[in-house]
């Protein structure tokens, strides 16, 4: 994953540049934007999906966790049990 930063430019139309090639800069400025748009949308769609996956991990973890500590609290209560 990469991250771009946007910076934006001001162009000036040169009044002797022709308006074809004023048009062709600004067509290939435009796919290049559409481009970058692309690249964001899909970047934002795998943080989508990682933050899915780290969110069903965290749950998971915590499922195991809360499994984990019953069992260690009934091995307590035996053991407080076993001294009496």
């Amino acid at each position: 994953m990469t991250s771009t930063i946007i910076t934006p430019t001001i162009y000036v139309v040169n009044k002797e540049q022709k308006p074809d090639i004023a048009l062709q800069e600004l067509e290939q400025k435009i796919d290049a934007l559409v481009q970058l748009c692309q690249r964001l949308h899909e970047d934002n769609q795998n943080l989508k999906k990682q933050q899915t996956d780290l969110i069903q991990q965290r749950s998971a973890l915590m499922e195991k966790t809360e499994k984990a500590k019953s069992r260690v609290e009934l091995m307590i209560s035996r053991l407080k049990l076993m001294e009496i």
